[in-house]
């Protein structure tokens, strides 16, 4: 008798802490375990009675049959212990206080979450608990050094749960598909209301942060990335390691697409009154040109560079008096 009892005790703990490593908290809730859906296989056991043991698929209607119990039991949208409870109550009827196993050993019901984008790891997820916005993107490495300020999540199928997601609304915004869309700067500042759950199936999508490019007299000409919040004209010359001796600071060159026309906007700025502060920012759109002109030589320089030569090229020979 003290034997039994030991055993009953040491399975009982066992559960306990099973179901407390599953429902461990996630996100900014404590959200509740995986929840069984259709085509999920549930495997049940029932300690010293194995006539009672079980293996079962759950049908699309979210039930499965238990052996001895008349009606199918319902199964989706419970956690493994909420059914455990369910079916020890129903077996009651012809055990004494029997103890049950109940495991989710074939995980069908939820398609994987998709990470593409600007992250260091794109590729697919699955989820066996509630997950949120972050942690994906933590999972995933992180997002790159291209990313832009915007996160879109598409939802690709309704929520299998009532309680699964059903205060968002989702909009539809001509692609066919629920989508919304996140700003990367609120997720990092910890915002709960810019970090969803994710449910099974979602797109998340880290988008490419719009580019523009600083050609010309600059010491490292190159594609930028606008960062969330825009980019000044003195910032993108600073990402590229500044001007050139040799450079025009008075009339810097910004190229700018105007829409239904091939000829590009031309805008002059004084890229000295704006470090100076004599004039405003210019904050650039995406697929701005900034080009950083030559200045034009004086007189005195090109009558110096005659008689010294230029770097590189061979000095103008002296004549000597005989």
């Amino acid at each position: 008798m003290p034997v039994r009892a030991l055993i009953l005790f040491l399975f009982a703990a066992l559960f306990c802490i099973s179901s407390y490593a599953q429902n461990e908290p996630v996100g900014p809730n404590a959200p509740q375990g995986y929840l069984i859906g259709s085509g999920d296989e549930i495997t049940g056991k029932v300690l010293g009675e194995p006539q009672f043991d079980f293996v079962a698929t759950v049908d699309e209607d979210g039930k499965i049959a238990i052996p001895f119990v008349d009606d199918p039991v319902v199964a989706a949208c419970r956690t493994e212990r909420d059914l455990r409870t369910e079916v020890n109550r129903l077996l009651s009827r012809y055990l004494r206080n029997p103890q049950t196993s109940i495991r989710v050993t074939q995980r069908n019901s939820r398609p994987p979450v998709s990470v593409y984008g600007e992250v260091r790891q794109p590729g697919q997820v699955a989820l066996t608990r509630r997950a949120y916005l972050l942690e994906l993107i933590t999972h995933t490495g992180g997002e790159t050094e291209k990313a832009g300020g915007m996160i879109q999540v598409f939802r690709t199928r309704p929520p299998m749960c009532p309680d699964d997601d059903s205060s968002e609304r989702w909009e539809n915004d001509g692609t066919g598909v629920p989508n919304r869309m996140y700003s990367l700067a609120s997720l990092r500042q910890g915002r709960p209301d810019a970090n969803p759950e994710i449910l099974p199936g979602d797109i998340i999508i880290v988008q490419k942060a719009h580019s523009i490019f600083v050609t010309g007299e600059v010491m490292r000409p190159g594609e930028f990335s606008i960062p969330e919040g825009g980019l000044p004209l003195s910032q993108a010359i600073a990402m590229a390691s500044g001007v050139t001796r040799e450079a025009r600071t008075k009339t810097v060159n910004i190229y700018r697409r105007k829409q239904g026309s091939i000829d590009p906007e031309v805008i002059e700025a004084d890229y000295n009154a704006i470090r100076s502060g004599r004039e405003r920012e210019i904050m650039l759109q995406p697929n701005d040109i900034v080009d950083v002109g030559k200045a034009r030589k004086t007189f005195g320089q090109v009558l110096y560079e005659a008689v010294i030569g230029l770097p590189g090229r061979v000095p103008l020979p002296v004549i000597r008096p005989l």
